[in-house]
């Protein structure tokens, strides 16, 4: 019999991003199989409510967290009742044989203090919230830290998206046994064939043809971790700007910025900001590359490299975080230090002048990203659940009656 499960996620659709993506293909796989699952995802003040989406069951949540000052802990102990009686609520409708906490934030706070009243298994998967995170809730926040280290050591399971996430947690957080489950991708979007190298373009000032100039393209969150002003000012300072054209798919806190950056460097007609696209365009943005950019200043694991495979794209990725444990620099791809912009700028120079070189490389990774399903994936947390409920069963044929 399969476990009924709730994925406890810090975000979900309306917003974008990695967990919101991971979170929405996995519970799609779980529910295909006929497994029951339902979405509990922090409410961030849209007011939601419960919906369906993508035939399952998504229910937003309140987190109500107390802040320093007689205000902040009013205001929570005014707030904190309502918002449990609708974590019981769904609790009881769901009944969950297992709560499943994806990116720990308050959804991690209120999913462990559930797990411990109602005796629920509890599995904590980790994508790069303790390094990565925008706002660094965890280093920042005593409260959140506290919790974490509730969860980590009352947790029947936890999982990190990339070995640099599951070092970190053995390193800064003392819990060894996190098991990787990485990220996936589907593998029937839009790709151009591998073996079609990008048009050549030689010379510092090639004018646009038919098929026009080189685009470099980055996608992701326009905030500081993704380094999207390091790859701008590589782009501004090297030939790069004469040669190429480059794309940064996306929004956030930092896109204005970027837009202002890009007119006092003078690049501005050489640089597009298109803002969020939707999967489907992202995917044809990425088939259309001629070099795909990840110049994260911390990467967790980089959805955007197996989006890049599956298009056939030559990647260039970050040296700092979770890149570095998906290719091997020179054969699915380069890997540099983004915060090097001579270093950068070379890397992607030396794939627009050798076309048959990026070929191979986007072919390389093609190959690669076959391993990375997301019904991969979702065998590998089928396999943690599995664990955890014969462990807790066993557990309890062993206590005294």
């Amino acid at each position: 019999m399969s476990p009924r499960t709730a994925l406890v996620t810090s975000s979900y659709a309306p917003r974008t991003g990695g967990v919101e993506t991971h979170v929405q293909h996995v519970a799609r796989v779980l529910a295909a199989r006929g497994e029951t699952v339902e979405v509990w995802a922090v409410d961030q003040g849209e007011h939601l409510g419960t919906r369906v989406l993508d035939g399952v069951t998504v229910r937003y949540l309140p987190t109500p967290q107390p802040s320093r000052g007689a205000r902040g802990v009013l205001s929570f102990a005014v707030r904190w009742p309502a918002a449990a009686w609708r974590w019981s609520r769904a609790y009881r409708s769901l009944r969950p044989d297992v709560l499943h906490v994806q990116c720990f934030g308050p959804n991690g706070v209120y999913a462990t203090a559930l797990g411990r009243v109602t005796r629920t298994p509890l599995v904590v998967s980790s994508h790069g919230e303790t390094f990565a995170d925008d706002h660094d809730a965890l280093g920042t926040s005593w409260w959140m830290r506290t919790w974490f280290g509730a969860a980590l050591a009352r947790a029947d399971a936890v999982t990190g998206c990339s070995t640099i996430v599951t070092e970190d947690l053995a390193e800064r957080f003392g819990y060894e046994g996190a098991v990787v489950v990485p990220n996936g991708v589907e593998l029937g979007a839009p790709a151009t064939d591998p073996a079609r190298p990008p048009a050549p373009r030689t010379g510092p000032a090639d004018p646009p043809d038919a098929v026009g100039p080189p685009v470099l393209l980055a996608v992701g969150r326009v905030e500081h971790v993704k380094g999207f002003d390091l790859l701008l000012e590589a782009f501004a300072a090297s030939d790069l700007k004469d040669r190429a054209r480059l794309t940064i798919v996306g929004d956030g806190s930092e896109l204005a910025e970027l837009r202002r950056r890009a007119r006092a460097l003078g690049v501005e007609d050489r640089v597009s900001f298109p803002g969020m696209l939707g999967p489907d365009a992202v995917a044809e943005a990425l088939a259309a590359a001629t070099v795909v950019v990840v110049p994260s200043r911390k990467e967790a694991a980089s959805i955007v490299v197996l989006e890049a495979w599956r298009a056939g794209r030559p990647v260039v990725g970050t040296v700092l975080g979770g890149p570095r444990t998906l290719l091997t620099d020179g054969v699915e791809g380069l890997l540099v230090d983004p915060r090097d912009a001579a270093a950068l700028a070379g890397a992607i120079g030396s794939l627009l002048d050798a076309p048959d070189v990026a070929a191979a490389l986007g072919a390389a990774g093609r190959r690669e990203v076959e391993g990375y399903t997301w019904e991969a994936v979702v065998d590998r947390y089928d396999d943690v659940y599995e664990r955890v409920l014969r462990s807790r069963a066993a557990r309890r044929a062993r206590a005294p009656r």
